[in-house]
């Protein structure tokens, strides 16, 4: 079986978008999470750690870049350009108060996608002018998996993306296997969740639910 390639334009050609985050993944280790993601059929994770040492970082990410590749899954770093670098990531996603779009980019060249999270049309019309390869969309419900979290944005966002905006996107914030529904209902293809799968007990069960969640909304 040939693995996909996964380019700037087709990064987010894929249905869940999965993040890390090990203070809610019930004792289990980024790595073993990871490992039952990929099993499970993910083609993109994010790798999303706030607190840990910089040295414990690059020892994850160079084995969830290994591990990736291996299964031909996109793999994106959270906020830190420099390790995105460091360890040869598929793409790296920033904030609205990180470096701007363009900056990065020359940073990291013309092979790494650059994802963006907005909250509002004209962050995301700024987005596709300065040119990010996707962007995410959030957050649609409340959130609290992160610490600066904005106000869920709903769902007239969303729509607003779906019908105005030409870049993928991702939705994102407080998605769930008994709301997902709704989401794609109002036109999201990728969306992505945190704690449903990393505090699942089974996360491949999990993941084949939302999967059969979503292609119901189709």
């Amino acid at each position: 079986m040939s693995l996909r390639e996964i380019t700037r334009q087709s990064i987010l050609d894929t249905d869940i978008y999965c993040l890390t985050a090990e203070k809610f993944s019930l004792g289990r280790s980024n790595i073993e999470v990871v490992r039952a993601m990929l099993e499970a059929g993910i083609k993109l994770v994010q790798y999303r750690e706030k607190e840990k040492k910089s040295g414990l970082m690059y020892k994850e990410c160079m084995e969830i870049r290994r591990m990736t590749r291996a299964a031909g899954a996109a793999f994106i770093v959270n906020d830190d350009i420099d390790l995105a670098m460091m360890v040869k990531a598929d793409g790296v996603h920033i904030g609205q108060e990180d470096y701007p779009v363009p900056v990065v980019r020359k940073l990291v060249g013309e092979k790494m996608a650059i994802g963006l999270s907005t909250h509002a049309p004209e962050e995301a019309r700024k987005a596709v002018a300065d040119g990010a390869d996707y962007i995410g969309v959030g957050p649609i419900f409340r959130t609290f998996t992160k610490d600066d979290v904005v106000d869920p944005v709903g769902f007239e966002y969303l729509e607003h993306v779906v019908g105005n905006i030409d870049i993928p996107f991702v939705a994102i914030g407080g998605i769930k296997e008994h709301n997902v529904i709704d989401v794609v209902k109002r036109g999201a293809r990728c969306v992505a969740l945190v704690t449903e799968i990393v505090g699942a007990d089974d996360i491949g069960g999990t993941i084949a639910a939302l999967r059969r969640e979503m292609q119901s909304g189709k």
